[in-house]
């Protein structure tokens, strides 16, 4: 006591000796720190300071002083009232003299929070928010927040024992990095706050807080959620996530792979990947919260991840590879460039490692005991296929028609086809069943890509380069990858939505009912047509007789029928399908390949409901009266015939199919009666179809095919001189005016070479190519020496003999001269 009043005796004897500010500063503390700031002396106090700003800085030291004291000694009331004065001051004073001030008050903000008190922190969190919200007039060089970063980040990880004291602790750190937030990001000198070590301090502090949140589903959602709620701003999990969402919101095109790289290293911190809920729910947040343009960053870092952790557990990497999918999803119709591609070539890389790891635990399990654990990682590779196939699909699916196209290319590039070498993908031999299982996944893919994919022509759609592996696959005997090539032609070609009508193999009694679709075949797919038709025809003539066809298979062929019917039939291209049509019929009646009978009547049957769907689009009343003719007939002697039979379980099968009771036939005369008139050309009905080997694949030549052709141009083109020395007589005229035989002579010449090089062994066709090639290498050594011998000239000629150098003239009237070169 003696001592304070000996205190209060100086203060009163030097009172008016004190500078005004110390005294005003002074006043605003009562006796009593419960009666609280003194308003009438703040507001002499703020006047002063308004008035007098350079004054501001002598303030700020002396306010912070006193509460440097205040702290030490426990008078928290006065450090109350102490922050209270510096609130107002701020709020006040907007002037050059503030920066000193600043320095200052962020010094006693820092004081506080490192106190220890929760009280203290709280008090000194919410001034600062308060300073974070005041727009300063000049950007200021020199002051840092690296301390409140730390600071608020070890706040936001609070362990307090009092529940309700740790949520107000985390409450506070959050609001405190979302002033730092505030006050940094919008000031061009502030972009210290977006490097590494600042990020990896701010981005987990929010995460770990997210992780509270019980309703995860909320994360989700494009608008930001409210922090205000029944508990007041108290709820630690949205604030944190209104904190991240403005973060983001904020981040430049530099800065995104700084603040997305923590949110992974969290992630996999916290083992957050599997289950991968709070995962996903984070991309969401960050992809709506981003400009659209920085998606591409975002999605390359979470590649970038998965490649990190290729050899990590099937259930991380479906993780990861399903947050890709939410990420993708959200990005698709922004993302251009060189990205799109990127994604299909990381995730089909990933799918081959996984069918990898698949095959290397079946092949241990088989050698070693069967175990459940290697069944279950088996399993598990097949969640990380499905969700890679998911992502690819998805993905692709919603891109523009554009690059639609282009990654469609892209993903038939890399379809292996057994017994050739793949693109990318063949790294490890995989055998059969790998080479099956990455086909049967990728034409998956495909198949989601192309859905809703509508292409104003055909020829672009389908461009050879995607036609000919495609049909190439579709020729493979396996009835599973056969009905996806078939679905994937189904999603490219029906461009008006017409496949689920025509869904089911059957004799439709109705056709108009349906209300198809459809418009005038357009040039460019009549041009499409001309080119590729007969490469479609010849793949469904070959893929109806396989002996694995299964119901479905006939379904998508009659299908494809009708949807090439519906979009792409001129009358040329219809006649052309009847052909096909009978032709399949001869097929399965003749049966020259053994075919079971249930293929055989699977073919009479599909092209029984082709031949009446095709009748009834053309509106021809007499064609369609033979149809049902034939089809009535069936149904009451051959119900087998028909799809409504065949195709039903436990249908009984004949025991042959007779032929020759045309009744039961489709007969060619008969249609083409029919159809004999202005508008189709019926003569041609009367022309069997034969497959013709019109693709790429079938026709492109190898090197030797390329060398013995030229062996037999060279051959052909420089005839002995017996030949040339042939006398001419009116037999050998006539010969040459007679080419009847010509054409046969030269189909059965095509006929055996074609036989020859497709059954003759390896080692013969070889030494073949080989004789043919030296020949060929004789020849242009004889060319060679021929040109570049130099011609005689009059000058002389420099030749050498024994080592000496001689010229030879030759007289002009010895040279010998081309006939153009003579007059």
């Amino acid at each position: 006591m003696d001592s304070e009043n000996n205190e209060s005796g100086v203060c009163g004897c030097c009172g008016p000796l004190r500078p005004r500010y110390k005294r005003l500063v002074d006043n605003i503390f009562p006796e009593d720190p419960k009666d609280g700031l003194s308003k009438s002396d703040m507001e002499k106090l703020t006047f002063y300071a308004v008035s007098a700003p350079e004054k501001l800085d002598r303030i700020g030291a002396y306010l912070a002083e006193r509460l440097s004291r205040d702290v030490v000694r426990h008078r928290y009331g006065n450090v109350v009232i102490a922050m209270e004065a510096l609130d107002q001051l701020l709020m006040a004073c907007h002037s050059q003299s503030i920066k000193p001030f600043v320095e200052s008050f962020l010094h006693m903000v820092a004081k506080l929070l490192e106190s220890g008190e929760p009280d203290l922190q709280v008090l000194g969190t919410n001034s600062f928010v308060k300073f974070a919200n005041i727009e300063e007039d000049t950007p200021s060089y020199h002051r840092r927040y690296d301390f409140f970063v730390s600071q608020f980040s070890a706040m936001c990880h609070s362990t307090h024992e009092d529940p309700e004291t740790r949520t107000r602790i985390r409450v506070a750190g959050i609001k405190g990095l979302q002033g730092v937030v505030r006050k940094t990001v919008n000031d061009e000198l502030q972009a210290i706050i977006w490097e590494p070590q600042h990020m990896d301090k701010l981005i987990p502090s929010m995460l770990f807080n997210m992780q509270d949140s019980e309703d995860l589903d909320r994360a989700g959602h494009p608008s930001t959620p409210s922090a205000v709620g029944q508990d007041g701003e108290e709820n630690p999990a949205a604030l944190a996530e209104s904190c991240f969402r403005e973060l983001l919101g904020r981040a430049a095109y530099g800065n995104m792979n700084n603040a997305v790289r923590p949110v992974l290293v969290h992630l996999d911190n916290h083992h957050l990947w599997d289950p991968n809920e709070f995962a996903v729910s984070c991309f969401r947040i960050i992809m709506y919260s981003i400009q659209a343009q920085h998606s591409h960053h975002v999605i390359q870092q979470v590649l970038n991840h998965l490649d990190t952790h290729n050899k990590n557990t099937p259930r991380v990497r479906a993780g990861i590879v399903q947050v890709l999918l939410e990420t993708v999803a959200i990005a698709a119709k922004g993302s251009v460039g060189p990205t799109v591609l990127e994604v299909f070539n990381t995730l089909l890389k990933h799918l081959r490692m996984s069918v990898d790891f698949e095959l290397g635990e079946s092949s241990r399990r088989n050698s070693n005991v069967s175990t459940s654990s290697a069944r279950g990682k088996e399993s598990e590779e097949r969640i990380v296929q499905n969700a890679i196939i998911q992502t690819i699909g998805f993905f692709g699916g919603n891109l523009p028609d554009y690059q639609r196209a282009e990654v469609m290319m892209f993903i038939m590039g890399k379809v292996p086809v057994f017994g050739t070498p793949c693109h990318t993908l063949d790294t490890v031999k995989i055998g059969h069943q790998g080479t099956k299982r990455i086909q049967t996944m990728l034409l998956s893919s495909l198949i989601m890509v192309t859905s809703g994919f509508k292409s104003k022509s055909m020829a672009a759609a389908l461009p050879p380069p995607f036609l000919d592996p495609l049909f190439s696959i579709s020729l493979m005997e396996d009835s599973e990858l056969r009905q996806l090539v078939l679905e994937i032609l189904h999603n490219i070609i029906d461009r008006h939505d017409n496949r689920a009508k025509l869904r089911g193999i059957r004799v439709i009694p109705n056709v108009a009912a349906l209300k198809i679709k459809r418009e005038k075949i357009s040039k460019q797919d009549v041009t499409f047509m001309k080119k590729h038709g007969q490469q479609l025809y010849r793949h469904i003539y070959l893929g109806c007789k396989e002996e694995d066809n299964v119901h479905k298979n006939f379904e998508l062929l009659f299908t494809t029928l009708a949807i090439l019917t519906i979009e792409l039939a001129n009358e040329e291209v219809v006649i052309d399908l009847i052909r096909l049509a009978i032709a399949l019929q001869d097929m399965a009646l003749a049966n020259e390949e053994n075919m079971p009978m249930f293929i055989r009547c699977g073919i009479m049957a599909l092209v029984a409901a082709y031949l009446n769907f095709l009748s009834q689009m053309i509106a021809n009343p007499s064609f369609c009266q033979h149809i049902n003719k034939v089809i009535e007939l069936r149904s009451l002697d051959a119900p087998y015939l028909l799809p409504e039979h065949i195709f039903r379980d436990k249908c009984p099968f004949p025991e042959s199919l007779d032929k020759d009771d045309k009744q039961l036939h489709f007969q060619t005369a008969d249609m083409a009666e029919c159809l004999a008139g202005p508008g189709y050309n019926a003569e041609r009905l009367s022309i069997p179809y034969i497959p013709q080997v019109t693709d790429r694949l079938t026709r492109r030549k190898s090197f030797v095919d390329t060398i013995s052709l030229q062996v037999d141009i060279m051959s052909n083109s420089l005839p002995d001189k017996s030949q040339l020395a042939e006398e001419i007589t009116f037999e050998t005229l006539k010969k040459a005016i007679d080419t009847t035989g010509l054409e046969e002579q030269e189909r059965e010449k095509r006929r055996q070479v074609m036989e020859k090089f497709q059954k003759a062994p390896f080692e013969e066709i070889a030494a073949h190519c080989e004789s043919k090639a030296n020949m060929l290498h004789d020849r242009l050594a004889q060319i060679f020496e021929l040109t570049i011998r130099p011609p005689p000239s009059p000058s002389g000629v420099v030749s050498i003999s024994a080592g000496h150098t001689q010229h030879q003239s030759v007289p002009v009237y010895e040279m010998k001269f081309p006939d153009l070169c003579v007059y």
